[in-house]
This record gives C-alpha cells, sequence and structure tokens, in this order.
C-alpha cells in the first residue's frame, strides 16, 4: 500500500499536471525512512520509497511547472495506532494532526522539497543533501577507488 498506491497514483496525476504546466504533488512519508536505527525495517523502506519517488519526481516535473514535496513527519497522533494494537497515548513526543498539517503548509508555501515538521534545524537536511550531491561525480568512476584496489 505504501508504494503501489502512491506509485500509481503519481502516475495518473503527474502527466496530466505537466501537460497542463502546473500543478502540485504531496506525498507524506516519515522520518522512519530516513533512519533504519529506529528498528522498523519494512515499514521505513516503503517510506525511503517515498522519499526518493518525490525526489526523482521533483527533478523530472519541476521544469515542466510541477512542485513535488515530500513531508515526513515522525509519531503523529493518528487512528492508526489504534489500527496497530497501540495506545498512542502511551508514547511520548507525539505530534498533534493539526500540527503537522500546518507545518506541512507552510513547507508548502516556501516551496520546500523535503518537510520535516519535527526537525529545528533545517541546515541538517541542507548538510545531508549536500553530501550526498558531493559523491554523484565519484558514482561514475570506470574503476573501483583506490581503496579498494589495495591491500590493507
Amino acid at each position: 500500500l505504501n508504494t503501489t498506491a502512491l506509485l500509481r497514483l503519481a502516475s495518473a496525476i503527474a502527466p496530466r499536471l505537466a501537460a497542463a504546466g502546473e500543478g502540485a504533488i504531496i506525498n507524506i512519508g516519515s522520518v522512519v525512512g530516513l533512519a533504519p536505527e529506529f528498528g522498523m525495517t519494512v515499514y521505513g523502506a516503503t517510506k525511503a520509497f517515498v522519499l526518493f519517488l518525490s525526489q526523482g519526481l521533483s527533478l523530472e516535473l519541476a521544469p515542466k511547472g510541477v512542485y513535488v514535496q515530500a513531508v515526513l513527519p515522525a509519531t503523529t497522533r493518528t487512528e492508526i495506532w489504534g489500527h496497530v494494537g497501540a495506545d498512542v497515548n502511551t508514547l511520548s513526543n507525539v505530534m498533534e494532526v493539526d500540527d503537522l498539517v500546518d507545518a506541512a503548509l507552510v513547507g508548502f508555501d516556501r516551496r520546500e522539497l523535503v518537510t520535516i515538521p519535527p526537525l529545528p534545524d533545517a541546515g541538517q537536511w541542507d548538510a545531508l543533501q549536500a553530501a550526498r550531491q558531493a559523491m554523484l561525480p565519484n558514482y561514475r568512476n570506470e574503476h573501483p577507488a583506490e581503496r579498494y584496489r589495495t591491500v590493507a
């Protein structure tokens, strides 16, 4: 559901928005998709997919006038907790849905590509992106890096 539904919906709307030359797609992921340390492997992998798909769609659709935003909330007070047999009231640091939506809309208005409502320092996300992008030129090398060609 976390990947198939998202992909089908994006596939259905993206060409229409691109043809119109305007529009927006908002995808809801999770900070869990950034942190395998949280121990929710499969769920986290699906949320990592949401981020990757959103970033890729943004690269493809922004030149055509379509804005794509990925929102990565942390623990949020929703009915899903009851469906999985957990009492959200026993959890700490739970964001209220209204606060999440308000933050997501501020990010939308700012045209953030990735909005992480609980992250106090946007510079941390910027640093992560800069480090990731700095590695890009090295992915096209013909030979293994020197560190793999010498015996330690």
